[in-house]
């Protein structure tokens, strides 16, 4: 008995639109798709069809970033990535600076205090964030490796407390076994092998869909391979890795982290609660998007 897929699971293995697999269901170039109860069923194994004279998309978003951020453009899609994507990511694991402290930091290099002590670990790692995703933005086509994750934990952690610490290695995996809440993660002395093993299967594809990135995210903090940052270097490599594969990035909001982390638990059993978490992320940026008029 053949298994069907729906539009939205086909759209994510083929890293298309929904409308564009409802419009090649409508075509008849799905094979075997079937238009049942106002909605297309489509064959777990169809195929993803052919564009006709298919040629290489073009990555407007990265196009955009790379430009405003050699100009140094205020006000673009560049500015707004940077502040949001570092306020949210930062604030999920405990910054207390303010979206507005994060943006003013930003844009002018400088903090503004009226009756606030601030920490200065949030301050640097705020400024590092920022660093960290020039660096995504410069070298997103690269392939992944190990090398480059390890530079994105050694930027984002530099100059911190935790970096003064002896147990504690900047840019290179944890000395010291780490918890998720109640959940073991893989011990230190398999988190090198078990991190080759994970590029290395990534790496056998040169085109990744949005799910796929999300697996990779999953088993990433699954071996949580660094002391601390984990949350914020993952998010990052899936920034990176959206940018590299033409895909929308997500942007998950401090105010879903809980989905965002019960997804990440849940995966296992039920990949749907992270997706769509990542989904919801990933309309939020196209919302600056379409703001910002650049096509995707």
């Amino acid at each position: 008995m053949n298994k069907f897929i729906s539009v939205k699971e086909a759209s994510l293995k083929w890293n298309l639109s929904r409308r564009t697999v409802r419009h090649y269901c409508a075509q008849g170039r799905v094979d075997g798709a079937i238009f049942k109860n106002g909605s297309w069923q489509i064959p777990e194994d169809a195929k993803k069809p052919k564009r006709i004279n298919e040629k290489p998309k073009k990555n407007h978003l990265l196009e955009k970033l790379r430009e405003e951020k050699s100009s140094l453009r205020k006000g673009g899609i560049y500015h707004k990535l940077q502040v949001d994507l570092t306020y949210n990511s930062n604030h999920m694991e405990g910054s207390e600076l303010s979206h507005e402290e994060t943006r003013y930091i930003f844009e002018t290099r400088t903090i503004g205090l009226e009756n606030k002590a601030l920490k200065v670990d949030d301050i640097i790692e705020t400024i590092n964030h920022f660093t960290a995703v020039d660096r995504v933005i410069d070298f997103c086509n690269y392939t992944l490796s190990e090398a480059f994750i390890k530079e994105l934990h050694k930027i984002l952690k530099s100059g911190t407390a935790d970096s003064r610490l002896p147990r504690f290695a900047v840019g290179d995996y944890k000395k010291q076994p780490n918890m998720v809440g109640d959940f073991k993660t893989t011990p230190p002395r398999l988190v090198g092998e078990n991190m080759k093993k994970l590029i290395d299967a990534y790496n056998q594809k040169k085109s990744h869909t949005l799910e796929e990135i999300i697996e990779f995210h999953v088993h990433f903090e699954q071996i949580h391979p660094f002391q601390d940052g984990n949350g914020r270097v993952g998010r990052l490599i899936a920034f990176k890795e959206c940018l590299k594969n033409n895909i929308v990035p997500f942007i998950i909001l401090d105010k879903d982290k809980m989905f965002y982390y019960n997804g990440l638990d849940k995966w296992d059993k039920e990949r749907g609660w992270l997706v769509d978490t990542c989904l919801h992320g990933q309309d939020i940026v196209k919302s600056y998007l379409d703001y910002f008029y650049i096509p995707y």
